[in-house]
């Protein structure tokens, strides 16, 4: 067994006692997580092992949450497997499309569900029961539809190709009272700029988690990466 997994087979039994507690954990944490961490990581990768390796090694850097998307095979057995493990971490399932994917995600445990569009039979599936809920959009209407259907968050994709962190500004003039999650876009030159701009969270994936970093189990560069991000977040949300 790797040293990171033993260090994680630690962690999780001296959580046992609070197992039951940290399973249920609430809309509110889990919104307040988010918003604490400002990093909503995409873990969209090719096979189940390396989404789970994605996960783990972010959550060991300071990371504690995780979007497996549905384009990850056997994206829903890595959601289970996850919230079994790691009670403590918010993951949860991304790219869902339909009313039966985002049933199948919550039953496996998926503590938010988030989609690249505003697809309103998800969010209702989210908000039954009772977890955050992130619709996808990119105007204006769509924003506002979304959060008028309950949405916490509202991921802004693509933001990059609209005018990035100057069109998240733009948004929250209007609409200081939705909280958005900037994505699509989103680098090491570009991250501080978008919670500058207001952006509550900044989605981000091969920039945080490089294919061939994933590939040849690079945990140390994922580690640097998460710091730097972690420390992008901190600078925008410092007051000049």
């Amino acid at each position: 067994m790797r040293r990171m997994e033993r260090s994680f087979v630690m962690k999780v039994g001296s959580q046992d006692s609070n197992r039951g507690r940290e399973n249920c954990m609430r809309r509110e944490d889990v919104r307040t997580r988010i918003e604490e961490i400002g990093i909503f990581p995409g873990i969209r990768v090719k096979s189940a092992d390396q989404a789970i390796y994605a996960a783990e090694t972010l959550y060991q850097a300071g990371i504690p949450v995780a979007e497996i998307t549905m384009t990850v095979p056997g994206a829903i057995g890595v959601i289970r497997r996850l919230a079994e493990s790691f009670p403590d971490m918010v993951v949860g399932a991304g790219t869902v499309l339909d009313r039966e994917t985002a049933e199948r995600c919550l039953e496996a445990g998926a503590r938010f569900l988030t989609s690249t569009g505003f697809v309103p039979e998800v969010v209702e599936a989210a908000l039954k029961a009772n977890v955050v809920a992130i619709p996808g959009a990119l105007t204006p209407t769509e924003i506002i539809a979304a959060w008028k259907a309950g949405a916490d968050f509202v991921k802004i994709f693509p933001t990059g190709p609209v005018g990035g962190d100057r069109y998240i500004r733009s948004l929250k003039l209007p609409l200081p009272q939705v909280k958005l999650i900037a994505a699509g876009g989103v680098n090491q030159q570009t991250a501080t700029a978008y919670i500058t701009a207001g952006a509550t969270a900044i989605g981000v994936g091969v920039e945080l988690l490089p294919r061939d970093a994933l590939q040849r189990r690079q945990e140390h560069r994922i580690h640097e990466l998460a710091r730097r991000f972690l420390s992008f977040v901190k600078d925008g949300r410092t007051p000049a």
